[in-house]
């Protein structure tokens, strides 16, 4: 199997394991959000911790804290992601699971717009037809609905900030993911011990929820790791394609499974969305081989005969 194949593969393993979670944390109902994300951040970051030492990293996860500028930026960057965490973790114990999926699918556009502002990317005509029309489809559904999709929108827009964190950042992504929990993980110790104290505590209550709760940890870590293992030997193209499956999951799942609400105003904002999303691939994937096509003419017109 080749290196790209296995990237595809990595790939396909993280967004099944993110599209798929909310299952997993259904079956949590019984403990409050903040309680999980706790967990997921401490047990996190003790598989990181694991991760890097059988890498032989874990000496470089000091240097990743090392600059005032770096620290900021990594606790700016532990603080979006722990919201997301706690956003997408609520909005399963609310039976927002659809409003969830919609979030994840206008990320991609997000994280465009937020390019072209932090970075000054130049967006091209299909992009911002895209990036339109997704804003439209939020505005449809906020009238259709009369309530604003609260949960959408913080998860597309906290993500979309974690990604324009991150790229400033010149460690890799298990690396300054373990950083970010570092710093969330005396948060989450110190929070568990307050909930402990008042006897609200579910871990240790019995073994099915106190192992869930520790192997949330290992939930977080893995797709992330398996997305890093995929960025490093498949194009960028191919993973904005593929990320894809990943809000599906959560679309059928929250549908089909959870039997949550859809609701005309829903199906028109949701096929609004992938309309822009589908306008988007295509100009991305244009544009993919035009870039490839024109880096073969270099080769080919540098050649000594």
């Amino acid at each position: 199997m080749t290196d790209a194949a296995k990237g595809v593969l990595a790939m396909v393993g993280a967004c099944t394991i993110w599209g798929l979670s909310g299952l997993y944390y259904k079956q949590l109902d019984n403990v409050p959000p903040i309680e999980i994300l706790c967990h997921r951040t401490l047990w996190g970051f003790l598989f990181f911790i694991c991760v890097l030492r059988f890498q032989g990293r874990l000496r470089l996860l000091p240097a990743a804290l090392a600059t005032p500028r770096s620290f900021a930026i990594v606790a700016f960057a532990s603080f979006v992601i722990s919201l997301n965490w706690f956003v997408f973790i609520t909005s399963i114990h609310l039976d927002q699971a659809t409003e969830a999926s919609l979030g994840y699918y206008i990320f991609p556009l997000a994280a465009v717009l937020f390019g072209a502002i932090f970075y000054r990317e130049k967006l091209s005509r299909a992009q911002l037809v895209s990036v339109a029309l997704a804003a439209l489809a939020v505005v449809v559904l906020s009238v259709g609905l009369q309530v604003t999709p609260w949960v959408a929108l913080v998860l597309a827009v906290s993500f979309a900030t974690y990604g324009a964190v991150k790229k400033s950042l010149p460690t890799g992504p298990v690396v300054s993911v373990t950083a970010e929990v570092s710093l969330l993980a005396p948060i989450a110790i110190g929070l568990l011990a307050m909930i402990h104290s008042r006897g609200d505590g579910h871990f240790g209550e019995d073994l099915v929820t106190s192992l869930m709760l520790a192997f949330a940890g290992i939930l977080t870590a893995v797709p992330l790791i398996l997305f890093s293992y995929a960025t490093r030997r498949v194009s960028l193209a191919t993973i904005g394609l593929v990320q894809y499956l990943n809000p599906t999951l959560q679309f059928i799942v929250a549908t089909l499974i959870f039997r949550e609400a859809f609701s005309m105003w829903h199906a028109i904002a949701f096929g609004m969305i992938w309309t822009a999303l589908a306008i988007y691939t295509a100009s991305s994937l244009r544009r993919g081989r035009a870039v490839r096509k024109a880096a073969r003419a270099a080769g080919t017109s540098g050649t000594v005969i």
